[in-house]
């Protein structure tokens, strides 16, 4: 899995590609509640994503509370197609704010 964390129109983006499994987990958990912890509004960018399993779901859910409860803005950007199809799977398309494109600067 490859990252990067960038800033755009008042959001903090998370991009992630590659595999994202139980070994890359740990590493996304991070890269997301730092963002997220801090009061960022947080995009997690899923363009480049191969792969996500549970373990890489249940990150982008953690985050997603954890936006909930410091009140910020959360979602997930460019959603991968095998990304999409487990979101979906799971009903968790209706749970997280998707964008194709990073929406209006996230002033609060």
């Amino acid at each position: 899995m490859q990252h990067e964390t960038t800033q755009q129109d008042g959001f903090v983006v998370v991009s992630l590609s590659g595999e994202v499994d139980l070994s890359a987990a740990p590493e996304v958990r991070r890269l997301i509640l730092e963002q997220v912890t801090a009061g960022a509004a947080t995009l997690v960018k899923l363009a480049g994503v191969t792969y996500i399993d549970s373990s890489g779901i249940a990150c982008l859910v953690e985050g997603h509370q954890a936006a909930k409860r410091k009140g910020s803005r959360f979602g997930l950007l460019q959603i991968s197609e095998p990304v999409l199809s487990v979101l979906a799977l799971a009903r968790l398309d209706k749970v997280f704010a998707l964008y194709n494109a990073v929406p209006g600067p996230a002033g609060g």
